[in-house]
Formats: structure tokens, C-alpha cells, sequence
């Protein structure tokens, strides 16, 4: 006689409880393994640094400065003087953003607009930048910008009434922070982001990326301590920092301000709409006794 129970065991029932808690649990993991990944990865993310200086140059003039670092350790950067009368033109330090160098094609392409309106321009690499030693950090890259700034004011000895500061996507964020705690004559703030943050939380929506991010660059908090004129410009076609991120910028700006829309996107604009660009900058110079030089105002009306 056969036990069937014993050569038939019954099937096992599904738990359909069990079933989704077990889902639920690698959905846990997996989603902290994300989180995880975001945290670690940030830096490469936010910066994207690491590019060499390249080949590419600006026309003469110009020279390759060392910086001083309060930490002693090696930072330099590009000054690049007008052709004629440098030394009664004005500056102005460019602060460029993520994924280049001061060498990059498109920060050249500025430098040149800058030059053509009467301007020499001190353009400081950051570390992690350029072949520079270092990981850049959101203080980091505020005390390079600041770096620059002091070797205008105590090197060359610039008064602040002969300073504009210009920061371009990143670099306009670590532009808001350094106008917020020096005297100049003015700040022009290209493709702006408000905050990191919030264009992190557009990309990934399902992180607190709030609670995660280290370098949050919320320039937002600081715009309001400028004092000096302001020039915003940004592309409704930018799909990189959307022009909602530099309207709210402006809007919690308290100095003189204008807003001015680009066609070009984020990259691109400095080339494509060169006419509004010189303009702008142009009016805002004007504006802030940054007069133009006679053969750059010549240049700028043909």
C-alpha cells in the first residue's frame, strides 16, 4: 500500500502577500542603490570637470597668470588685455561653467565679444579644471572665483568701480556668490540656474534630491545681496538650465536689473544672437560708466 501524500506532497499555495512584500523589498533596495548611485556620482554630474586646456586660444594678447590660493596649492588663468589702451579699459572676470575649460571653444567665442566691447577679461580655471590638481566643490570653486578676484584688486590693483563680473551657466551661480560678498560695477549672468536643486529635481523626480545634493548652488538665497546693476541673459530654447530657472533668479534680485531673452540655446547664443549679446552688454557698460573705448563703440556700430 503507497502513501500518495507522501509520493504526491500537496503543491505549495501562493501567498500573494508575500509575493508583494518580497517586490516591495527589491523595489527598496533598488531604490536606495539609486539614491546611493546619485550621491556618489554627484560630483562628475555637477561638474563634469576633468577636460585639458586644449589647443585652442584667444587672439593675442594674452598671458597665462598663477593665481594665489589661500590653501598655497596651484591655480592660474587667462589674462586676455585689449589690443590698444589696456591699461585705462576696464575688466572683466568670466566664470565659466560645467563640462570646459577656459580653453573650451564657446568660453573663447565670449572672451572675444568681451574684448570687442572695450574690455580685458581675467578668465580663472578652477580646480579639477584645465589639468589643475583638486576636485571641485561648491565652496571650492567659490574660492577660486575669489582667487581671481583678489588678483585683480591687489595684483593689477582694478578698482571695483572697473569690474564686471560675468558668470555663464555654472559659473553664473559662483558669480551671484562672489558679487554678493564684493564691491563691483556690475554683473551679467548668462543661462543662470536658480538653484541646482530644483533642475536636479526636474531630472530626477522620484529622488529627494534636496536631502542627497552636496553642492546645491542656490543662488537664489544669495541674489538679493548684490548692490550693483544686473544683466540677465538666457534662451527660451536652453534645455539645459530652462529660462524658468533664470526668471526666478531675476525675480528675487533687489539690485537694477534687466532681463533680456536670447535665441540660440544654451550653448549656442553668445554666437547665434551676437547682435543682442554685444548690445546688452554693451548698454550695461554704458549704464555703469564701464564706458566703451572710441575703437570698440566703432566696432559695435557697424
Amino acid at each position: 500500500m503507497t502513501n500518495d501524500t507522501a509520493a504526491n506532497p500537496p503543491a505549495r499555495r501562493f501567498r500573494p502577500g508575500r509575493a508583494l512584500l518580497q517586490l516591495a523589498a527589491a523595489i527598496v533596495v533598488v531604490y536606495i542603490g539609486a539614491a546611493i548611485w546619485l550621491m556618489t556620482q554627484e560630483t562628475r554630474l555637477v561638474f563634469r570637470a576633468g577636460a585639458t586646456l586644449g589647443t585652442a586660444r584667444p587672439s593675442p594678447p594674452l598671458s597665462q597668470v598663477d593665481l594665489q590660493r589661500a590653501d598655497g596649492l596651484h591655480q592660474f588663468g587667462w589674462e586676455m588685455r585689449r589690443p590698444a589702451d589696456s591699461a585705462a579699459a576696464p575688466w572683466v572676470l568670466f566664470l565659466h561653467g560645467n563640462a570646459g575649460s577656459i580653453a573650451s571653444r564657446f568660453n573663447i567665442a565670449r572672451y572675444e565679444q568681451l574684448r570687442l566691447l572695450g574690455l580685458n577679461v581675467l578668465a580663472p580655471e578652477y580646480r579639477g579644471f584645465g589639468g589643475l590638481d583638486g576636485v571641485p566643490s561648491e565652496p571650492a570653486v567659490y574660492a577660486d572665483a575669489r582667487a581671481a578676484y583678489e588678483h585683480l584688486r591687489q595684483k593689477l590693483g582694478v578698482p571695483p568701480e572697473r569690474i564686471a563680473i560675468y558668470g555663464w551657466s555654472l559659473g553664473a551661480a559662483v558669480a551671484v556668490d562672489l558679487a554678493s560678498q564684493v564691491p563691483e560695477a556690475a554683473v551679467i549672468l548668462e543661462g543662470a540656474p536658480a538653484s541646482l536643486v530644483g533642475i536636479g529635481q526636474a531630472r530626477y523626480p522620484l529622488f529627494p534630491i534636496r536631502l542627497i545634493m552636496r553642492n546645491p548652488f542656490d543662488a537664489v538665497d544669495r541674489v538679493d545681496r548684490i548692490k550693483s546693476p544686473m544683466l540677465f541673459l538666457h534662451s527660451p530654447e536652453d534645455s539645459v538650465v530652462p529660462i524658468g530657472q533664470g526668471r526666478r533668479l531675476f525675480d528675487a534680485a533687489r539690485a537694477s536689473k534687466k532681463f533680456v531673452e536670447v535665441r540660440g540655446g544654451h550653448v549656442n547664443a553668445a554666437e547665434v544672437d551676437a547682435d543682442t549679446f554685444l548690445a546688452s552688454i554693451g548698454a550695461l557698460l554704458n549704464d555703469t560708466r564701464l564706458v566703451l573705448s572710441p575703437p570698440a563703440a566703432a566696432e559695435l556700430g557697424r
